[in-house]
């Protein structure tokens, strides 16, 4: 079984981790953690700017990297095989094709990460993926 678990690296992300460990460790599976990483919207199409620009991109994505990596990690000491991923996009729209390619079987999501006002403009990211999965989703409560 392969098991896909978007993270959004908020505090609830950890929750989100321990419930993919406790499926991961009953159903024998790999895991595959995900941070879909929103595209700089003034860069969309464009190159990244000024060197100082680039460099805090660039940093942002090591930052955020390193935070998918330590969460790969938690999962890993516990006996789990697990991959870190880092992406860039639109993140319901990358999470279902990184699921579709990886071939998962599940996705976990958490209920809630940006906030109500973030959900009411842009949309909640757990509903965009539990209206688009051709997979099971699995939701976990975060509050």
């Amino acid at each position: 079984m392969k098991i896909l678990v978007a993270v959004d690296l908020s505090p609830v992300s950890v929750k989100v981790i321990e419930a993919a460990r406790c499926v991961a460790v009953a159903a024998g599976a790999e895991v595959f953690v995900l941070h879909a990483a929103a595209p700089e919207p003034d860069f969309v199409g464009y190159d990244a700017g000024p060197g100082v620009v680039r460099g805090q991109v660039a940093e942002e994505l090591h930052r955020e990297h390193r935070a998918v990596q330590q969460l790969a990690d938690r999962l890993r000491g516990t006996g789990i095989n697990a991959t870190a991923l880092l992406i860039r996009g639109p993140t319901v729209a990358i999470t279902l094709l990184e699921a579709e390619r990886l071939g998962v079987d599940l996705i976990i999501v958490g209920s809630h990460g940006h906030g109500a006002i973030y959900d009411v403009l842009v949309g909640s990211y757990s509903a965009g993926i539990l209206r688009k999965s051709p997979v099971p989703v699995l939701v976990v409560p975060t509050r």
